[in-house]
């Protein structure tokens, strides 16, 4: 992860892998777990050459649309690329041409919300690969392990993707999933 951070940055990996410290802060202390390697100018230095392309100066924000997928039930877009990562939206098991659940089978959802993100991540011009990161939004986390079982299909490859799975209050159109992922193109 190191080396894909830097080139985003343009910066070479030796510069940013750093070795981790073990430290036991006191209550209210500040302290970095990261330790600068020496050969790493300071940033006071004003000599020091660095560009940062950080995601709320892009100007390359590129909304993704396509049929394949349902489209937004509000303000936002089905997936953006945005310094060569595609970030999808939720996605609940919805049918493309009607924007209506699958059905109300918890076994049902999790196949149609990852096809739709399978659509979204091909028109942004990736694949269920190249996914570092995922989030499921459960209406009940009893449905865990039926969840993973189907998820591990679309995600069968090591590394697998980094994941976030939790239980919510509702989700929209009373779903009983929403998974959302991050990919690089």
């Amino acid at each position: 992860m190191a080396y894909c951070s830097a080139n985003s940055f343009q910066i070479p990996a030796t510069n940013v892998i750093s070795r981790p410290r073990t430290v036991t802060p006191s209550v209210g202390a500040s302290v970095s777990l990261w330790r600068r390697p020496s050969s790493i100018p300071s940033i006071s230095n004003r000599n020091m050459s660095f560009k940062c392309h950080a995601i709320s100066k892009c100007r390359d924000i590129i909304p993704i649309e396509t049929k394949e997928a349902p489209e937004a039930l509000g303000p936002y877009s089905q997936g953006i690329i945005a310094n060569n990562f595609i970030f999808v939206s939720g996605s609940l098991g919805l049918i493309p041409e009607t924007g209506e659940l699958i059905s109300d089978h918890v076994g049902d959802q999790p196949r149609q919300a990852l096809r739709n993100i399978g659509a979204i991540l091909r028109a942004g011009g990736a694949d269920y690969n190249r996914v570092v990161k995922t989030t499921i939004m459960l209406a009940d986390v009893a449905d865990f392990a039926l969840v993973n079982e189907i998820y591990a299909r679309y995600f069968s490859e090591q590394p697998f993707p980094a994941r976030s799975t939790f239980q919510v209050g509702a989700l929209p159109k009373n779903a009983k999933i929403e998974i959302d992922a991050i990919a690089l193109v």
